[in-house]
């Protein structure tokens, strides 16, 4: 009868208890594998997508224990999951991206990785395939160094020490002798204290590390689908056509624009504005920029504008500018709207303004300034959140005989 019960007791239950929630979070990479047990050499028991939300149920280090939505429990790295507000962030960047300029676009030739901050340790959430298109939105720098970020889980409550017990000192059988005074003070003891530095001697200024900070150039970018990351500046080519790109010299070209077209026979060629940058960590976005256009005598580009050494910032705007006889360069063309280009840069006083420039067929004409509006504040390399989570639950108690019992009769008989 005891049998009997134990079965049917053991028969009611259909397999372990789930482990409780204490968090969420999700996944960041575009393909996340989770791991039976800790080390890279366990079997995979899931494979889960960016964005996938993932229950926490124990954390061992950097280590967490997590449950997928399919049911499925093991073991990921904390550092390549996200919090709600981090996935928030992502969906934000992405509808502010939305509505950014165009800078040109990009293409790679090889796979590269889409990161969800400027920073090499942030998850890689999707990539660009080799000699797709993307559009290049804005470049900035930061510092080699990995994002900063806050473990997900608070770090469980420290034990306090027990003091220790104070125990009376027992006097010794015989007192110590007694300690000897302190040698006094040579007679010369000012002569010797003397340093060999005379009075005029400026003190000696302290060293300085003179060791560079490590910088890295990125590049906000969108794909097709609406994405937008952050990709390493190096691994991205700006789509300027190679008639046009030749003339780089070694330059970076940061952006580029279609002016205009021009019918040379049967081929129509397009008139080229690009900025281009010599050294890409310096605290302003392009030192340079250039218009193309097509020679129907001599049949190549050539240059109809460029201006050198100046303080460029993104972003480079195409619009139709006011042109009229009160500029400060001359025309006799009438006045009127005309296709044109602004671009905000520091004046001789370091003020940012935004200078426009028309295109009057052939020839590239200033057409006035107004004050550059202020730049739009992006949280970069932003610090990730935490998340809100409860306690880890205690550990159950230890198994009584009864239940130890009941376990052993099912792995007898199989139930």
């Amino acid at each position: 009868m005891t049998v009997a019960l134990a079965l049917s007791l053991g028969s009611c239950r259909r397999g372990p208890p789930r482990a409780p929630s204490i968090g969420e979070a999700f996944v960041g990479p575009a393909v996340l594998n989770i791991r039976k047990d800790i080390p890279t050499e366990s079997p995979t028991v899931a494979t889960t997508k960016h964005g996938d939300r993932l229950e926490i149920l124990q954390r061992r280090r950097r280590f967490l224990r997590v449950r997928t939505p399919t049911g499925a429990e093991g073991w990921t790295d904390e550092r390549q999951l996200l919090a709600a507000e981090d996935m928030a962030y992502l969906r934000d960047l992405a509808k502010r991206a939305a509505h950014m300029p165009v800078q040109g676009q990009g293409t790679t030739y090889s796979e590269v990785n889409v990161h969800t901050q400027p920073s090499r340790s942030s998850p890689s959430f999707f990539q660009i395939k080799e000699k797709e298109k993307v559009d290049v939105l804005m470049h900035t720098v930061t510092p080699r160094a990995d994002a900063p970020r806050k473990p997900l889980l608070p770090p469980p409550p420290k034990k306090l020490k027990s003091a220790p017990k104070k125990t009376a000192a027992k006097e010794p059988k015989y007192p110590p002798p007694p300690m000897p005074k302190p040698p006094g003070l040579p007679e010369n003891w000012i002569e010797l204290s003397k340093t060999a530095r005379s009075d005029d001697e400026p003190p000696a200024e302290p060293e300085v590390d003179d060791k560079p900070i490590l910088v890295d150039e990125w590049n906000l970018v969108r794909n097709h689908a609406g994405q937008t990351g952050w990709i390493l500046t190096r691994r991205l080519i700006m789509a300027i056509p190679d008639e046009v790109a030749q003339y780089a010299e070694g330059r970076h070209i940061v952006s580029y624009f279609p002016l205009g077209q021009v019918q040379d026979d049967d081929q129509q060629k397009t008139i080229w504005l690009w900025t281009t940058i010599g050294k890409g960590t310096e605290p302003y976005d392009f030192d340079s920029f250039r218009v193309f256009i097509w020679s129907l005598r001599h049949h190549r580009y050539e240059t109809a504008h460029i201006e050198r050494n100046v303080r460029g910032y993104a972003p480079v705007l195409l619009k139709d500018v006011e042109f009229s006889a009160s500029a400060r360069s001359r025309s006799d063309v009438a006045a009127g709207k005309y296709t044109g280009f602004s671009i905000c840069m520091e004046n001789r006083d370091g003020q940012r303004v935004r200078r426009e420039f028309v295109l009057l067929t052939n020839v590239v004409r200033y057409a006035g300034e107004n004050p550059c509006e202020a730049p739009q504040p992006l949280d970069a390399l932003r610090q990730p959140s935490v998340l809100e989570t409860a306690p880890e639950p205690a550990p159950p108690p230890a198994a009584t005989f009864s239940e130890r019992f009941k376990k052993r009769l099912r792995g007898w008989f199989g139930r």
